[in-house]
């Protein structure tokens, strides 16, 4: 029996306190991750670089005077709801890099996204995008983006550990549907079709960690942390008010984990095989995350102690739920 959690899912609606829960993990001691949240090192994957890379490729196409592909205006939600998917697939392909030790090298790392995107796309049934833009529109393309694009495989690269043994997987997304919209959500909207669109090797391993607040705390604490000069930041982007009602009113993770046969789980059918993930639920309608964000020498004992209490309690119940070895 495993002493730590393999994988977990990271989930929540935007601004949630995601972020702030991996900001404070990180500021512990491996004993204390370990003994009160079960957790080992953790190597994080998280869909948002890849969702700011997505609005800066339709930045650039329509600039160019091209059809945007994944965006038609910085504050409208995504043209093809597929690409939920596709930032799925793209997190399978990041989780087996890791198994694999694999840090790609491409000679542009520009050119080694779009082809990445593309591949992403076919899999779940959207089209290629970039394969057939003419060539000079492809090359402004790649060179506009190739600086940033070679800051994600940068960092991707850097993540890659030299072992996974004794690690957790932190895998952070945000999935969702429109405001008042009826459970269950629609696929490929909400976290059912984008979990049943995870690999056998996450999935079979997979614990899930759900952040917890109403849609209008999270679109408060959107509006709170943005940054309009930082919108790459995994701290400080924003989400436009038409994104944040049209995609995520609402999500179906309360529906999910009512519906399961099974108490404390998320059941998913993806490939022909059903799924018991172990679920734990972190409340956090009323804030207790956001202190985070300051410089650690302002974080009062008081805001330290609740949210290391709510997450031990949230952490023990999945724990309980994936048969981890409790110490």
């Amino acid at each position: 029996m495993s002493r730590v959690l393999d994988v977990l899912l990271l989930f929540a609606l935007p601004a949630s306190g995601k972020s702030e829960v991996r900001r404070y993990l990180a500021s512990l001691t491996p004993e204390q991750c370990r003994n009160d949240f079960h957790l080992g090192p953790t190597v994080q994957l998280d869909d948002y670089p890849y969702v700011h890379m997505m609005r800066r490729v339709s930045q650039e196409l329509r600039r160019l005077g091209r059809d945007g592909v994944f965006f038609d205006s910085d504050d409208l939600p995504m043209k093809q709801p597929l690409d939920w998917g596709t930032l799925i697939e793209l997190l399978n392909e990041d989780f087996d890099d890791l198994a694999q030790r694999s840090r790609p090298a491409p000679d542009s790392a520009a050119e080694w996204l779009l082809g990445r995107f593309d591949r992403a796309r076919r899999k779940v049934g959207a089209a290629p995008a970039f394969e057939r833009l003419p060539g000079e529109v492809r090359r402004e393309l790649v060179q506009a983006l190739e600086n940033e694009s070679a800051d994600l495989l940068r960092d991707k690269n850097a993540g890659v550990p030299d072992r996974l043994e004794g690690r957790t997987v932190v895998i952070e997304a945000a999935r969702g549907g429109p405001d008042g919209a009826a459970m269950p959500l629609p696929a490929p909207l909400g976290y059912r079709y984008s979990l049943s669109a995870l690999s056998e090797a996450i999935l079979s391993r997979a614990s899930i960690l759900y952040v917890w607040v109403t849609p209008e705390e999270s679109r408060r604490k959107n509006i709170e942390r943005t940054d309009p000069n930082d919108p790459g930041s995994i701290l400080h982007h924003g989400v436009p008010m038409a994104v944040m009602m049209g995609d995520y009113g609402c999500d179906d993770m309360e529906s999910l984990i009512r519906s399961s046969d099974r108490p404390d789980t998320v059941r998913i059918e993806a490939r022909g095989k059903v799924y018991y993930l172990p679920v734990g639920r972190f409340d956090n309608r009323v804030d207790k995350t956001t202190f985070v964000r300051a410089d650690r020498s302002q974080w009062k004992k008081e805001d330290v102690e609740a949210l290391h209490r709510g997450l031990a309690e949230a952490f023990g119940r999945l724990a309980r739920a994936a048969g981890v070895e409790m110490v």
